[in-house]
């Protein structure tokens, strides 16, 4: 989404000298996506940016898998899961494939340490806490509700101003607004539920010097996610000036225009970002099907191409009720399974004019698999809440949910 900023001192013509007063020059960085075919951004630095002095290796939380086999519905308790405070460090593996990667952290106050992921961009959702994001682009502030876009490869450390539950979404790709909603240059269209005043970005340069200074770097190799320890000559936040397309921003629910008809629309007018193999859609606080006979919630249906994972955050999510979905909560249906509301929610929506919900949800093109934050709180009653008896014909649970690295 090209949206120009400049912020801080850059020279009148792009690649060309920069001087500091002491008449010293600034080196420039050029950071760009797809191989200088896409958006970028130019930033002016008083030391070298590729100067390192270290790296060493960063032993990452565990990123191990398990396929959701056998196959079923699924129901994880977020907010029973215990994370370390750290907003990087911390976070718990919920959910994964090869094109993005879920995570949950309940934060402390302290701040992370610097880091970057050159996987690919990530997607925060701030389910609760305020903070700041600090970047070598600038700051960002947060609150609840915001997703906190950062792309790939950008420098940045996390600064709570209270604890905060932070549901990352790290995607192998960049994240943007689906392409329906933009113009051919790049403008969000009348149609699209939310525009550029909605997105804030830096303001101000956020200029720090220091020396041998180490960053977090989340890479790839071989096919896996690996971390390294890198310590930098100087402080990559020594930047005097950078303008271009690409920066870090936020985007609060609260700005976000609902698309409502006069019966049930479907998922992708929820949609606010994707990425390569997925989406990113937020169900909020909304009149409701308004046809006479209308059902305001949603069919049954075999998204045949996708898993579905939604997170709830706030309200009362009418079609889940009867299933001990609650805050906090995030439910897996994956492709090849049909699925739907509680039987008993369909009679209870009906004449309903409003629904009080709050839900971020992640569609997938590749099946899901759990990761050990996801198996460490899964709720082993959800996937026989439809028929209302377990596997061995009882009233119960049916037992606990079974696994299989086959």
């Amino acid at each position: 989404m090209a949206h120009y900023r400049r912020v801080g001192e850059v020279p009148p013509k792009r690649h060309t000298q920069h001087r500091a007063p002491d008449g010293s020059l600034y080196y420039e960085e050029l950071m760009g996506e797809e191989g200088f075919s896409s958006d970028s951004s130019l930033l002016y630095h008083r030391g070298v940016p590729s100067a390192i002095v270290a790296s060493e290796v960063w032993e990452l939380p565990d990123q191990s898998r398990t396929p959701n086999h056998p196959l079923m519905p699924r129901h994880l308790k977020l907010h029973d899961l215990k994370t370390d405070p750290d907003p990087v460090t911390g976070r718990r593996l919920v959910l994964g494939n090869n094109d993005v990667r879920i995570a949950y952290v309940v934060t402390g106050t302290d701040p992370s340490p610097l880091y970057r992921n050159a996987i690919g961009d990530e997607c925060v959702y701030v389910e609760s806490g305020t903070g700041s994001v600090e970047t070598v682009l600038g700051v960002l502030t947060y609150r609840a509700g915001d997703y906190v876009i950062v792309p790939r490869a950008t420098t940045h450390r996390w600064l709570p101003a209270e604890p905060s539950q932070l549901y990352a979404i790290e995607a192998n790709s960049h994240i943007a607004p689906p392409k329906r909603y933009l113009s051919r240059f790049g403008q969000l269209l009348e149609h699209a539920p939310y525009c550029e005043r909605d997105l804030y970005g830096p303001t101000g340069i956020h200029l720090v010097e220091g020396d041998d200074v180490e960053v977090l770097v989340k890479h790839r190799a071989g096919g896996q996610v690996i971390g390294s320890r890198i310590t930098y000559a100087t402080h990559p936040f020594d930047v005097v000036g950078w303008d271009g397309c690409l920066y870090p921003y936020t985007f609060n629910v609260d700005d976000y225009m609902p698309i409502t008809g006069k019966i049930h629309q479907p998922p992708p007018v929820h949609q606010v970002f994707e990425g390569h193999n997925f989406v990113v859609c937020n169900f909020l606080p909304r009149k409701v099907d308004y046809h006479e006979l209308a059902i305001p919630v949603p069919y049954y249906h075999s998204n045949v191409d996708s898993d579905e994972v939604m997170f709830y955050v706030g309200g009362d999510y009418e079609a889940r009720k009867g299933s001990g979905i609650g805050l906090g909560s995030i439910s897996l249906h994956p492709g090849g399974h049909p699925h739907g509301p509680q039987p008993s929610a369909i009679e209870a929506s009906l004449g309903v004019e409003f629904f009080e919900e709050s839900a971020v949800m992640v569609d997938t093109f590749a099946p899901l698999d759990l990761g050990e934050g996801g198996r460490a709180v899964e709720d082993p009653a959800y996937a026989w809440t439809w028929a209302g008896r377990g596997p061995d014909g009882s009233d119960d649970d049916g037992g606990p949910a079974v696994f299989s690295n086959s």
